[in-house]
């Protein structure tokens, strides 16, 4: 085995995971887009493979610096080759290092159920509240049943391994357990609180988990953006008009009313979103919420236009400019308003206002279903929840698994 090569398949499976992370969540990435990066990934994680005992001498020199990338890597390669002395070791470095926890729980989800047969049951059964979360986490990625480890979590005293716990309810769509994320609504740490709002919606609450969850969506907080979004989706079309009037009171929930007019789908908001689509700072989103409802792909109609000068919103090469944040709308495409206009005199009356729209077409499975096939990855995202949404107890689709996984199921689903 030559070590230069084995170095950069070590290296690269690290990066090309952390640029799949981003992907995932992308507005301008669809599942065929995934997959071709999978085949990246994967083709790496069997170089190593293939080198057994000679990889493992770069997997820990990746691992003397810690990152997800690199513990998702190491992961892999030891569920693949059984090794539990290193899945152990791994175990540890993850519990001591928390930001590098997202690369170990990606590679429970990147291995088949099967390569974890035994692996699994092992973290369950651990007296270890950590490696429990993480056998939890395992389970619901793969949408397995963890049973009676997740019922004794639910009243576990640890807030993270208990929010864990909510949240595999709601992916898993165990609507018996729709109490106990009632009774967590008003729980004082802010993971299980907006977990147990974010279950009991999915699960058909429509009272109180809902107005949890949108409590969580008007104010600053980690769980604002995903708190913000389904709640929106779970709204009717009037509940949703009086909660967007009611955040336009403040000038700095623009950014939130825009995304909000989007998922509510209500074609009265479309002139509105052409409007702000002049301005640089909301064109981008704007023509993304535009999208939504109407369907339209801007860029393949040629309903878009190029970059506006100054319009890059992320950091540049200008070492005094202290905009270092990346730009939130990256990859979506720079609507034409007046060639949006016309489209929209000519095929406006198509859309009937009040009815809530969702890529073209009024909610119902089947466009949850296309969407999820052909969508971006933002619609995808949607989708999976409105399937929830529209039947309670479905089984959240997930949307960040390896693109193969994610083909067959939708190949089954119709």
């Amino acid at each position: 085995m030559v070590p230069i090569v084995l170095q950069q398949h070590a290296e690269d499976a690290a990066v090309l995971h952390s640029i799949r992370t981003a992907l995932t969540t992308a507005p301008h990435v669809r599942l065929k887009h995934i997959r071709r990066f999978d085949d990246r990934v994967a083709a790496h994680l069997d170089g190593l493979a293939v080198a057994g005992e000679h990889g493992w001498p770069m997997i820990d020199a990746a691992l003397a610096k810690p990152s997800p990338g690199a513990l998702f890597a190491a992961a892999v390669t030891a569920i693949d080759s059984r090794s539990t002395e290193r899945l152990n070791r791994l175990y540890a470095l993850a519990e001591a290092v928390p930001e590098v926890q997202p690369g170990l729980l990606s590679a429970f989800g990147w291995v088949e159920q099967e390569q974890l047969r035994g692996i699994g049951s092992g973290l369950l059964a651990s007296p270890n509240a950590f490696l429990r979360h993480l056998g939890i986490a395992a389970c619901a990625m793969h949408r397995l049943d963890p049973g009676h480890a997740r019922d004794a979590a639910l009243d576990a005293s640890g807030p993270v391994l208990r929010a864990r716990a909510l949240r595999t309810a709601g992916e898993l769509g165990r609507c018996e357990l729709l109490p106990s994320c009632m009774a967590m609504l008003s729980a004082e740490e802010p993971e299980s609180r907006f977990w147990a709002a974010w279950c009991a919606v999915l699960l058909g609450n429509r009272t109180a988990g809902l107005d949890a969850l949108k409590l969580i969506g008007e104010g600053p907080g980690p769980f604002r953006a995903r708190a913000f979004r389904l709640a929106v989706q779970a709204m009717d079309q009037e509940e949703s008009r009086q909660w967007l009037r009611q955040l336009a009171q403040d000038p700095e929930n623009l950014r939130w009313l825009i995304q909000g007019s989007g998922i509510a789908g209500d074609s009265l908001y479309v002139p509105w979103l052409i409007g702000h689509m002049n301005d640089k700072k909301t064109a981008r989103l704007a023509g993304e919420a535009f999208s939504l409802i109407t369907g339209l792909d801007l860029a393949y109609l040629d309903l878009d236009r190029k970059p506006p000068e100054g319009g890059a919103g992320g950091p540049n090469d200008d070492p005094n400019d202290p905009n270092v944040d990346m730009d939130e709308d990256d990859g979506l495409p720079w609507p034409d308003p007046e060639r949006i206009q016309r489209w929209w005199d000519a095929n406006g009356s198509r859309f009937a206002p009040g009815t809530r729209y969702f890529l073209g077409a009024t909610l119902a499975r089947e466009n949850c279903l296309r969407a999820l096939k052909e969508g971006f990855q933002r619609q995808r995202i949607l989708a999976a929840q409105y399937l929830c949404l529209l039947v309670p107890g479905t089984t959240l689709f997930e949307w960040r698994a390896p693109a193969h996984r994610q083909q067959r199921l939708l190949a089954n689903m119709g």
